[in-house]
Parts: C-alpha cells; sequence; structure tokens
C-alpha cells in the first residue's frame, strides 16, 4: 500500500511539475500567434492524445519531461521541393486547403500536380503542372490548409505563426514563461502551507515540543520563548538552535517568555551524532508558527527566494568542481526522495513539490545547449549581433547539447541505482 501511495504521489507531482512549466511555454506561444503543434507529458510513445485549437496534447510513456513543439522552433515535417507530385483538394472558393503527400488513390477528388514552385511561407502559393500538360498551373493555399500524410493530417505554419518570425523579446518571453510558472508554483505552494499550518515566528517560540527528550524533561511548554541563554541574549530562533547545537551534553540555564512571566529553567541537550560532522545537541523543541492570511504571502516569496539562492549556490559549487556528480539525481533518486517524504505527511510532500519546482525552474534556466536557457542565450546573441544565428549552426548546438545531456541523465541514474542497492 505505501508503494502504491509513493507511485501515486510521484506521477502526481511529476506531472504537476511538467504541466505547469510547459503550459508556460504553450500560453505565451498562443499569445505570440505560434502555432503550439503538440503539447507533451513525458516522452516516447503516445499513450493518450486529442487535439484542440491546433493543438496536439499527448501524454507519453517515459517520465523524464515534456515540450511544447512550436512551428518554426525545429524543422518542419514535411517540405515539398520541385518535381514533387501531390494531390490538392479546394475549398468553396477555389482555395487548396488540403495537400495529399503520398496515397494519392484513397483520394479520388484530389487533382494531382507536379510542383514546380511553391511557396508556404509567404506567398501560400503552389504552382506546377497536371500529368502530361504543359500548362503551368498557379493555386492559392488556405492559411489553415493541411498536409495529409499517411492519412494524418497537419496544418501548414505560414511564417507569422513560426517562432522565427516573432520579435527577440517574444521569443525570450515564450522561453522563459516555462521556468516562471515552475517559480510561481512554488510560491503558490509555500503560500498554501502558510495559511494550512502558519508561518514560523521570528522570535524564539517554541511550538511543539518531543515527548520524553530534554526540553519536555526541563518544563517547557508548547508558546514559551526563549530570551536569555546564559547571560546572552536571544531574540530568534537561530540564535537560539545555533546557541543549543553547540553545546552537547551541556547545562543551559534559559529564561522564558511565558504568558508575559518569565520562568528559568534548566536543560541538557542530547548529544546527536552526524555522519562526517562534529556532534550537535538537541533539546526537542520545534519552531513556533503562526497563522496570518497576508503574512503567508511574504513566507511564500522569502521561502522561493531561499530556496532558489540555495539551489544556485550548489548549482556554483557543481560547476566549479567543490561538488561531485555523484551529488546529483535524477528520476530514481527523485523518486526514491519522494518516497522518504511521503511517509513523513502530505504537508512536507507538498514543500518537497515546491523545491522540486524551483529546482526545475532554476535549472532550466541554465545556458546549456537543449535548455530553455541555451535557447535564451541565443536570444541574447542574436540582440548583439543585430542578427540571429544561422539555423543550422544553432540545430548542431542544440542537438550535441542533448545528446551529451542526455549521456549525463545516463551517469546520474546509474549512480542512483547503484545508491539504492548499496
Amino acid at each position: 500500500m505505501l508503494v502504491l501511495t509513493t507511485v501515486i504521489a510521484f506521477i502526481f507531482m511529476f506531472g504537476l511539475l511538467v504541466f505547469v512549466h510547459e503550459l508556460g511555454h504553450l500560453i505565451f506561444a498562443k499569445r505570440a500567434g505560434m502555432l503550439a503543434r503538440e503539447f507533451a507529458i513525458g516522452m516516447g510513445p503516445k499513450i493518450f492524445a486529442f487535439t484542440k485549437n491546433d493543438t496536439l496534447y499527448t501524454i507519453r510513456l517515459l517520465p523524464i519531461g515534456g515540450y511544447v513543439r512550436v512551428a518554426g522552433e525545429d524543422p518542419e515535417i514535411i517540405e515539398l521541393k520541385p518535381g514533387h507530385h501531390v494531390g490538392l483538394e479546394f475549398n468553396d472558393d477555389g482555395i487548396v486547403n488540403k495537400i495529399i503527400v503520398n496515397n494519392k488513390s484513397k483520394h479520388p477528388n484530389a487533382r494531382v500536380i507536379e510542383v514546380e514552385k511553391v511557396d508556404l511561407d509567404h506567398e501560400l502559393i503552389i504552382e506546377g503542372y497536371e500529368i502530361d500538360e504543359d500548362e503551368l498551373l498557379h493555386f492559392n493555399v488556405d492559411r489553415r490548409a493541411l498536409f495529409v500524410m499517411d492519412e494524418k493530417e497537419t496544418l501548414i505554419a505560414p511564417y507569422d505563426r513560426q517562432f522565427a518570425s516573432k520579435s527577440p523579446g517574444k521569443r525570450a518571453m515564450q522561453l522563459f514563461a516555462g521556468p516562471m510558472m515552475n517559480f510561481i508554483l512554488a510560491i503558490i505552494i509555500f503560500i498554501i502551507l502558510g495559511v494550512v499550518q502558519g508561518v514560523p515566528v521570528d522570535e524564539a517560540r517554541i511550538g511543539e515540543i518531543v515527548p520524553g527528550d530534554p526540553a519536555d524533561q526541563a518544563g517547557f511548554l508548547p508558546n514559551d520563548e526563549i530570551i536569555q541563554i546564559d547571560d546572552e541574549s536571544v531574540s530568534t530562533w537561530e540564535e537560539f538552535t545555533t546557541i543549543v547545537r553547540e553545546h552537547p551534553s551541556e547545562e543551559l540555564d534559559m529564561i522564558v517568555s511565558r504568558d508575559g512571566e518569565t520562568v528559568n529553567l534548566t536543560v541538557v541537550p542530547n548529544e546527536i551524532s552526524l555522519e562526517g560532522q562534529e556532534s550537535i545537541g538537541q533539546i526537542g523543541v520545534y519552531m513556533g508558527f503562526e497563522k496570518t492570511f497576508w503574512g503567508s504571502f511574504k513566507y511564500g516569496a522569502e521561502k522561493t527566494y531561499e530556496t532558489t539562492s540555495m539551489i544556485l549556490t550548489n548549482l556554483t559549487m557543481l560547476i566549479t568542481g567543490q561538488l561531485g556528480l555523484d551529488m546529483l539525481s535524477g528520476p530514481v533518486g527523485i523518486y526514491d526522495a519522494t518516497d522518504q517524504v511521503v511517509q513523513t505527511g502530505f504537508m512536507n510532500f507538498l514543500m518537497w513539490t515546491a523545491i522540486l519546482s524551483i529546482n526545475l525552474g532554476v535549472v532550466n534556466l541554465v545556458p546549456l545547449p537543449a535548455l530553455d536557457g541555451g535557447r535564451l542565450l541565443f536570444v541574447g546573441i542574436e540582440l548583439l549581433r543585430g542578427k540571429p544565428m544561422e539555423p543550422e549552426k544553432e540545430g548542431i548546438f542544440h542537438f550535441v547539447g542533448f545528446a551529451l545531456l542526455m549521456l549525463l541523465m545516463i551517469i546520474v541514474t546509474w549512480n542512483d541505482i547503484q545508491r539504492l542497492f548499496l
């Protein structure tokens, strides 16, 4: 039962993070007038699909990401060239609305021509000859005409619906929108946590006490506020915990404020040994929380900022070699960590989801090939050069980068598997 709970929690969390990320890309692609061909959650074979407003929505088998495929961002599926034989079908105004690429025998009403000239980006025309005829024919093509290949229909993409046709600002916003939505999701989750369980107070006020631990034995009560330890004034929870951690198995005299009065208490912190670190002191208390609606919004923003800063610090240490690749986790490692978090309660699971959402946003902004940050880098280069990079060079850059990322994913996953069985 516990395994099933973890699986459901992991699928929900993964789906939510990827959905929100790709939804950002989709919304700003459509706002900019781009044709979003596909909105996908997962990779690999399709297990569910439907089409709405020109976009194919799919759920795919492998839970290793997702994507929004925008027209012009990648090479188009079908490219017509002079000499190709295609079938043409027309609307009531005599405008081409279907271009039959193969299996033309299944479309007896289609007019078959040999293409002489085609422009489906700007002029929206096809010129060609009927079989065994010498007269050059000219046909106008509808903006929403369909390619039909293997009996599957695909919208053509006039240039003004392609990614490259938009201003650098609109393209940058479409790329940035995915990570941005991950940060927004984290803020919302932290706000929910603040509303439901309260916001940590600034002062050194006790919330819960672990039964049988030193604080319980010394007579501490919930809502006690520590104001002094061994003649040293205390005003924040961090100051309080720092002193306790630094004095394991040592007697500490504390003055607490309780219901407007001061109480003297003496406590001896337990000595806790941490692997690879010096022992620390603990007395068995949790920080106090208070429920304030507006404070929850501040808490959401502050926690998102603090978590982002922590992730950026770790990322910098990884780049500079202060941390090794064995510190990275892939889907297997994240699943294992999720399993442990789920066992501690739903609120901690929400906190974990928010942290992973921020992590996804930060990592995607790293200027590496195939990531949103890498694509944003090319938009920035275009602004500096005054012209875009050649599509072939950018495509090679992203292809090589994607291959390296997949190799890194394999290495990280192998490390995760080893950790599970060692």
